[in-house]
């Protein structure tokens, strides 16, 4: 279950990739742009202000994320509804297909491409970020704590986004559809607010399949350990906490 409000805990440094991702889209006058994991729904809204004369869909499976999105809907111009990525195809090809932060979670990205191709629109454009965070201590730290514990055996299988191709990857699958790359990747330094920040930002995310299998009393524990673990490899400073995090970008056309 996806908590919104804990998402959009750190909107700033989260929505500054989708952003990048704007800046480096071909501006044409595309008349439809699809949302692929539209979350919130304030991003769509985004591509709807960029483009004004085009009819914008944003597609995502959870239902909090679309409750919320309702919010910014507004008549043909926006519209929302749910769908798995992965096998959801709109009812006519599309000329923008946008995701930002949602292919990672996809386990079969040849599959992916492929469906995604399918109803790309001649000459459309394919823009793609995704986080790519797998090496750094947040997620070696979580992954460690989750193989030593007495949750071991309730949190094998569990969604995972921490198994990200590499953009070489990325691209090659690309090409292999007939499509032009551009491919880039970006490490950002967060500075973050608050106590545990580190650890208000993996529940938005990472942690969300986490805390769903677990329950109670060890829930709780679990969280405490990786607090523990958090803290000291990201130490607070009267700045705040800085985290470093990597994502990885495509433009595909």
């Amino acid at each position: 279950m996806w908590d919104p409000t804990q998402y959009e805990r750190f909107r700033a440094e989260r929505s500054r990739p989708f952003f990048d991702l704007l800046a480096r889209i071909p501006d044409k006058n595309y008349k439809s742009i699809v949302d692929l994991g539209c979350g919130t729904g304030d991003l769509t809204a985004n591509l709807a202000d960029h483009w004004p004369e085009a009819r914008v869909l944003g597609v995502d499976n959870s239902e909090e994320m679309l409750q919320k999105a309702q919010q910014v809907a507004e008549g043909d111009r926006i519209q929302f509804t749910p769908g798995d990525i992965s096998t959801w195809r709109p009812a006519s090809p599309q000329e923008l297909i946008v995701s930002n932060a949602t292919f990672q979670w996809i386990p079969d990205a040849v599959a992916l491409i492929r469906q995604v191709k399918s109803y790309l629109a001649p000459r459309g454009v394919l823009a793609v970020q995704m986080p790519d965070n797998s090496a750094s201590p947040s997620q070696v730290l979580l992954r460690e704590l989750e193989a030593s514990g007495p949750w071991t055996e309730k949190l094998k299988g569990r969604a995972r986004q921490d198994a990200v191709l590499p953009l070489a990857r990325w691209q090659d699958l690309l090409w292999a559809e007939g499509l032009h790359v551009d491919a880039w990747e970006t490490v950002y330094l967060h500075v973050l607010d608050g106590d545990d920040a580190v650890l208000e930002w993996m529940k938005g995310t990472t942690l969300r399949p986490v805390l769903k299998a677990l329950e109670g009393a060890e829930r709780e524990e679990f969280l405490a350990q990786y607090r523990d673990k958090l803290a000291a490899a990201y130490p607070k400073t009267a700045q705040g906490t800085a985290f470093s995090f990597r994502r990885l970008f495509f433009i595909a056309r």
